[in-house]
């Protein structure tokens, strides 16, 4: 049974679909501190949450046995994602369930800010009548500016037509063709900026992206501008934004997130044409129901198939493509060990390359599957598709990849070659039948091996007796063999025997096979 821990609240549509899924085990704890779930996380193989608990360094490092935790959102701040992916821990979250609610949070101000509604509602409580002081504005062919054109600014985008409004937009990683599609004109920064009659923010909240709107783009804007922001606290600069509202080189501003949550005490509070809500964008019962249910669909898909549907520190690889992959991966992860078993010095570069039919697969996952195998056996952190790529790249090895449709020899091969100094190592694996994992080629020698269990790969002079004493040795040691493979180089006095053995060998047991004459190196791997 796969056990999954809720720790925030969900809806209940999204915990009836997790109790109605077979070979799944789900437990509803929230308001948990920090040290309680420290005590139960190690049990379960999921985490789902939302904002309220904080996945700590200690609650990662407690969760033995942890493989994913979602995100019913999009923010994900309150997750340490890099030790989260050093420890091999997918993380997801449902950025498009809750888009619809956002954006239509965000039109809320942008009518609120044009009619200073706010306002208006707090006169006619204090018995005031100042209609001529709350006169407002149409905003019928004013400027829309999106800062940020993913799903929710692309809605926003088509609500802004809706109303009658000029669009523009900008987004340095959106196509032109979305621009086109959709009929948004895409602009820099600056003329964004310049530009805007109403400027609202949809963007994530990274490095490059915090405190994007500063005094500087603040300085850029029309003196009767509206800034709006229901993505992220810290997209905006709030000292830089107050100074703004204040001497009124800004009209207004209205704010659904904030740098601190809740903003105690800022002097944005003070200020008279600012509009404030406490974090409302997902806040519908629509929204709520949508996230609950999709966030537990991405991790039983997950569970059942291995499918990590917006995972946010793994590559997108859907579950049609898995399968598709799932023997070519797993070949890649063999020839990862037995490169791993043959390197006696720490590896500088490994190559990938698919042929013929394994180039019709997406060669990343096979590629992390190779670096799965060949670090699997050197770390206590469990290596997987997760944090593959980060600890090879921390261990100094550069991975490179190629992919061609001609095959060589065989129908579908892959080939792993590692480097460190000026020795290099190539294997390559093919699939018989297309499911057979064979090992099919180590360095110059082709030789044909089943690999599983523990193999004795040597290499000695090719000339009569060697076997029979490497099998006399194994022998006295009562070390069945299983399977042997011998091969020859053209062109050369060496050979090579790959020996399937019934049991591990000692180590006192490897150097006597090396201490026979013939032999030059014996090393052992256990697949």
């Amino acid at each position: 049974m796969k056990k999954i821990l809720i720790a925030d609240k969900l809806a209940q549509a999204g915990i009836d679909y997790l109790h109605g899924q077979s070979s799944i085990d789900v437990d509803v704890k929230t308001g948990l501190d920090e040290q309680a779930l420290c005590q139960i996380i190690g049990d379960y193989d999921v985490l789902l949450l939302r904002s309220d608990t904080q996945v700590t360094p200690a609650v990662l490092h407690a969760a033995k046995n942890l493989k994913l935790i979602g995100r019913a959102g999009i923010g994900v701040d309150n997750v340490d994602i890099p030790l989260a992916t050093e420890l091999g821990i997918i993380i997801m979250n449902t950025p498009d369930a809750n888009a619809t609610t956002t954006a239509e949070l965000a039109i809320a101000h942008l009518m609120s800010l044009s009619r200073h509604l706010p306002v208006a509602d707090r006169s006619v409580r204090a018995g005031k009548w100042e209609r001529s002081k709350l006169m407002g504005s149409e905003v019928a062919n004013k400027t829309l500016a999106i800062l940020g054109f993913g799903t929710i600014g692309r809605i926003v985008s088509q609500r802004g037509f809706g109303l009658k409004m000029q669009v523009i937009a900008y987004d340095p990683f959106v196509a032109p063709e979305i621009f086109a599609e959709l009929g948004v004109e895409p602009v820099s920064l600056d003329e964004l900026l310049s530009r805007a009659d109403y400027l609202t923010l949809h963007c994530p909240l990274i490095e490059k992206t915090r405190n994007i709107i500063g005094a500087k783009q603040l300085a850029m804007m029309k003196q009767d501008a509206m800034l709006i922001n229901c993505a992220r606290g810290g997209l905006i600069d709030e000292t830089a934004l107050y100074q703004a509202l204040k001497n009124g080189s800004l009209a207004g501003a209205a704010l659904d997130v904030y740098d601190i949550e809740p903003p105690v005490g800022s002097p944005l509070l003070e200020l008279d044409n600012i509009v404030f809500t406490p974090h409302l964008g997902a806040s519908t019962t629509e929204a709520q129901v949508a996230v609950s249910v999709e966030i537990a669909r991405q991790a039983v898909t997950f569970l059942k198939t291995g499918e990590a549907i917006n995972a946010l520190n793994l590559p997108r690889i859907s579950a049609k493509e898995l399968k598709k992959s799932h023997e070519y991966m797993q070949l890649a992860s063999i020839l990862g060990k037995v490169l791993a078993g043959l390197a006696t010095q720490p590896l500088e570069r490994i190559e990938v390359a698919l042929f013929g039919r394994a180039a019709e697969v997406a060669v990343r996952p096979v590629s992390v599957s190779a670096l799965v195998g060949l670090l699997s056996e050197r770390f206590s952190t469990p290596v997987n598709r997760v944090n593959a790529e980060n600890i090879a790249k921390r261990q100094g090895i550069v991975l490179t990849e190629s992919v061609t449709h001609e095959s060589h020899d065989y129908i579908s091969l892959i080939k792993l070659t590692g480097h460190y100094g000026n020795q290099t190592i190539m294997l390559s694996g093919a699939l018989l039948g297309g499911r057979q994992p064979r090992l099919v080629c180590i360095n110059q020698f082709d030789i044909e091996v089943v690999p599983e269990g523990t193999l004795l790969v040597t290499r000695h002079d090719d000339k009569p007796g060697v076997i029979s004493a490497i099998s006399t040795v194994l022998g006295n040691a009562d070390i069945n063999i299983t399977r042997m493979q011998v091969s020859t180089a053209d062109e050369q006095q060496q050979a090579m025997a790959v020996i399937s053995v019934s049991a591990p060998l000692s180590d006192g047991l490897v150097q006597q096979l090396c201490n026979i004459a013939a032999v030059h190196q014996a090393l052992q791997i256990n697949l």
